[in-house]
């Protein structure tokens, strides 16, 4: 095999791993999916200290399949529901704690997670500086292109983790040297030997989101239940069942006065029961939104009414906020049933899937959808009076008048707000309106900071605390594995840029999502266009002999001011096809320019795996910068781009000046 070809595998590798790592353990270990950056933390903390190594006389790279065998065996093997008490930050499921207390489990899982990625980067800086320097970034970025690109297909073929495994195996053989082959054989035979147990594990399937596990559950309570990465999620019962178990699902129809709702859009339409019920109260025709298409397919197939496949029924298989941002019908009722992802966007330390649908901006919209008479409800199991408040008082600024709330049970029971276009429009029980809607009730959520289950504005201490250990743990494990750090400081500038870029990449998933939905699909577009801006200007960077890199950062700049000056909602009211090209412009004109900046200095470096490593550990830097977002919202996440690279320029000055010496002598 060239060498060409073998980095091109190997950075194949390397992020498949990662993006199957990000997946895999959030399934087996409740509320990763929470906290689905500790592993990416882990990953950029490996990948750096990995570089660090690419000229190293000890070759880890041919131990990372025993590596990555254990630390999937440990979290197979210690499965556990992760406990976080307290209400500043609420996680819906059951909070039982299993298997190893936390604090052994996720310091296990961040070190194994870096020490497995830092192995296989190993692999990638070996062969990524026998190539100028340049050179060797397209080849990494090619593979991580198809790196993503295979990941997303398995996907969208809800394939089961096996499947990421073969392809993972595979890979490794095809890449191996020689030696360790009996060692390595074996411990991907155990890895696929594990993956194998799950994926054939009778009722368990592969969503583009979880883990699925249907299990039949006593006839008292409906016929299945579903868990989703380990929490119970979901339930099927008939309307018959539910009418006699709770009546709180039916509250919307009593509330609402309108003698005739023709047309109903359901929003987490989940596996059906709430459609079972819309169809039993006479609607004419219901829009069923849900986000995760294997979800739909269970009530498709098991639920006993059969919602699914009645004629008035139309299924979308969409996210809810994009969906109303899409759709002009107009709708008698809206209901949001149940919509609780227990889930972040991929990669993202505070976005959940449903984030962006319970901002005041949100329930504007659904307003905007609803006929002369018409309703909004919402219910769920919202654990905290303050929760309910909160929504309680988002309802009211968006309608200009305070919804019904019926909370049933004690604090963690099921509360239905319901809410008319006008007061009249529903009839609350006993006059009874929302609780404490005033100065005790916490502000609305908006689109900028769609942080609905924070309950005041900050960094939760946890997260602090979290943030501190890793911060610490990195400095250890980046000294001891990857060397002395003095050989980093002449690419100081890269490492702020590392941490730049991160922050810009992350503020581009947030808003794309919410113009276009925190689908899986959009994310991973996302993601595969900023590794193809990154691609494109390292071609423009190979081929055209660019300005002064002076001008490039001032147009950096200039850039990502306008991205802060013009918000993302601003967007939601073009046409589809001009808020595209708006948003491509807005927010990919700085990616391209942060990379022409990178790549032009990035081609004279003169120890390529050490500037790169410098560069990924200022990613790592950048992830954990991105919780502050939850202090100034995302839109602000621009100011705090602005200023590193601000710092990358002023550390990079004696590079800039020999650069322009360089392009000033005759060739």
């Amino acid at each position: 095999m060239n060498d060409r070809l073998r980095l091109l595998l190997l950075s194949f590798l390397m992020l498949f791993v990662e993006l199957a790592l990000i997946r895999w353990a959030g399934s087996n270990v409740v509320y990763l999916s929470y906290f689905s950056n500790f592993v990416l933390l882990g990953s950029f903390l490996g990948i750096g200290i990995g570089f660090l190594r690419g000229r190293a006389r000890f070759n880890s790279f041919r131990y990372a399949p025993v590596a990555l065998t254990l630390l999937m065996a440990f979290i197979f093997i210690f499965k556990v529901e992760i406990n976080r008490s307290g209400s500043d930050v609420l996680y819906f499921g059951q909070l039982v704690p299993s298997g190893l207390p936390t604090w052994v489990t996720l310091p296990v899982i961040f070190a194994a997670v870096a020490a497995v990625m830092a192995m296989l980067a190993e692999g990638v800086a070996r062969e990524f500086v026998k190539f100028p320097p340049l050179e060797a970034y397209r080849l990494d970025i090619g593979g991580s292109i198809l790196g993503i690109a295979a990941f997303s297909v398995l996907s969208f073929l809800w394939a089961p983790s096996i499947a990421w495994g073969v392809v993972v195996a595979i890979v490794f053989l095809l890449v191996r040297r020689t030696g360790w082959l009996v060692l390595q054989v074996v411990a991907l035979a155990v890895m696929l030997a594990i993956l194998g147990r799950e994926s054939t594990t009778p009722l368990y399937s592969w969503s583009p989101y979880y883990k699925v596990h249907t299990f039949p559950v006593p006839a008292e309570r409906g016929p299945y239940e579903f868990a989703v990465n380990g929490i119970p999620h979901q339930s099927i019962q008939s309307v018959e069942e539910r009418r006699a178990t709770d009546q709180s699902y039916f509250v919307p129809y009593e509330r609402a006065t309108s003698s005739s709702l023709e047309t109903v859009l359901i929003v987490g339409a989940g596996t059906g029961s709430d459609v079972a019920i819309a169809l039993s109260e006479g609607v004419g025709h219901v829009d069923a939104v849900e986000i995760d298409p294997r979800l739909q397919q269970l009530g498709s197939q098991l639920h006993p009414d059969e919602p699914y496949q009645d004629a008035r029924v139309t299924p979308h298989i969409d996210d809810g906020r994009a969906f109303l941002e899409r759709t002009d019908q107009k709708y008698d009722l809206i209901l949001f049933a149940l919509p609780d992802s227990l889930t972040l966007v991929q990669g993202q330390s505070s976005l959940r899937l449903e984030s962006y649908l319970f901002t005041q901006e949100a329930m504007a919209s659904a307003r905007e959808h609803l006929n002369p008479g018409g309703a909004f409800a919402m219910y769920n199991y919202y654990r905290e009076s303050w929760l309910v408040e909160r929504l309680a008082a988002t309802l009211a600024a968006a309608y200009g008048h305070p919804p019904c709330v019926d909370s049933v049970g004690d604090v963690g029971k099921l509360a239905v707000m319901t809410i008319g276009l006008e007061t009249d429009d529903v009839t609350c029980a006993d006059g009874a309106s929302a609780p404490a809607i005033g100065a005790s009730a916490p502000a609305p959520a908006h689109d900028d900071y769609p942080f609905v289950y924070i309950q005041e504005r900050g960094i939760p201490p946890f997260y602090l605390l979290t943030i501190g250990l890793i911060l610490a743990a990195s400095l250890v494990m980046a000294r001891v594995a990857g060397g002395p750090f003095r050989q980093m400081t002449s690419y100081l500038d890269l490492f702020f840029m590392g941490a730049a870029f991160l922050l810009l990449e992350t503020k581009s998933v947030v808003q794309f999502a919410l113009l276009y939905g925190t689908t899986w699909f959009v994310n991973a577009l996302v993601f595969a266009g900023v590794l193809m801006s990154v691609f494109a200007a390292i071609e423009v960077v190979r081929r055209v002999r660019l300005p002064d890199a002076r001008f490039l950062y001032l147009a950096l700049l200039v850039s990502v001011i306008i991205s802060w000056l013009v918000p993302a909602g601003a967007l939601l009211g073009l046409d589809p096809t001009l808020r595209f090209v708006a948003a491509i412009a807005l927010w990919f004109t700085p990616i391209f320019i942060a990379n022409l900046v990178f790549a032009q200095r990035f081609a004279t470096v003169e120890a390529s795996n050490v500037a790169f490593g410098a560069n990924l550990l200022g990613s790592m830097v950048g992830g954990l910068m991105e919780y502050a977002a939850l202090i100034t919202g995302y839109q602000t996440l621009a100011l705090v781009v602005a200023l590193l690279y601000t710092l990358a320029f002023l550390a990079g000055r004696g590079h800039l000046r020999v650069m322009r010496e360089a392009a000033a002598e005759p060739t």
